[in-house]
Formats: C-alpha cells, structure tokens, sequence
C-alpha cells in the first residue's frame, strides 16, 4: 500500500510547481471572460501597451470600429491604457461575442493586477457577466419559436 502512494505524491508535485513558474521573465495576470459561446483567456502584464487576439494584432483580427473601442473600455477607466500588454486567446462565437469576451476577461485581470481597480471596473459593467444565451430549437418546431407553416385546409 505505501509503494502505491508514493508516486502519487511524486507525481502530483512537479504538475503543481510548473504551473505556478512564471514563463520567461514576464510574468502574466490571467481573466478569463465568456460572453454567448465565445471565451476569451486573457493575460496581461506591464508593458508598452500592445494588443494581440490569437497571434494577430487588435487591428487585424477586429474589423468593426465598434468592437476594437469597446475593447479599450477596461483600459480607459483605469487609466492603464498604453502601460500593458495585452495578449488575448479568443475562441468560439463570432467576433462580436468575442470582443465582449475579451472586455469581461480584461476587466477580471486588471481587478487581479490592482485590487483598488476592481469597484471602477464594477460600476462601468466590466466585471459584470452577461447571462443571455441563445434559446434551444423545440422539437415540432423550426427553430426556438417559429413554427411550421399550418394549413386549415
């Protein structure tokens, strides 16, 4: 019975350790954001304020005005806007659903970075999680609520 517990041990240690070593000399502050079906894992760390969704620049991977400025709205209101660096790993939903992933993941990372952030982040909705999902297709139906065509005659 002992020798079964001893790699256990062994082998739970090394997998705790490398996740907590910083990588490289940066070490990131992580916020994960969801908003529909898109989730966002953010990582943010001092820096000269560059941006990058899955690789690609701000710029390259937002093509709508609406949704690179919304993205910037956690930096504005805590006046942290060219000083880090934000790296964002985005997946599923559309851009939109995206971009309102990334703002949720942005704000919970800066509350992380400076807990005196955290209630100007809540009071502009940063921290808040948008629930709305969308409705289930019912069977007997075309979609959520649209039903086949009926015929009296």
């Amino acid at each position: 019975m002992a020798d079964t517990e001893t790699p256990v041990s062994e082998t739970t240690q090394p997998a705790a350790t490398s996740g907590t070593e910083p990588q490289g000399k940066q070490t990131f502050i992580w916020g994960t954001g969801r908003r529909k079906t898109a989730v966002a894992r953010v990582r943010i760390a001092p820096g000269s304020g560059k941006i990058e969704v899955n690789g690609r620049q701000l710029n390259d991977y937002f093509s709508s005005e609406r949704d690179r400025k919304a993205i910037f709205g956690p930096l504005e209101v805590t006046n942290t806007g060219g000083k880090m660096d934000v790296l964002v790993n985005a997946s599923g939903g559309g851009l939109t659903g995206q971009a309102g992933a990334i703002i949720m993941g942005l704000g919970r990372a800066l509350a992380r970075f400076d807990q005196t952030l955290e209630q100007a982040l809540r009071n502009a909705g940063f921290l808040t999680r948008d629930s709305r999902m969308k409705e289930r297709k019912k069977y007997g139906q075309r979609g959520a609520r649209r039903r086949f065509q009926f015929s009296k005659r």
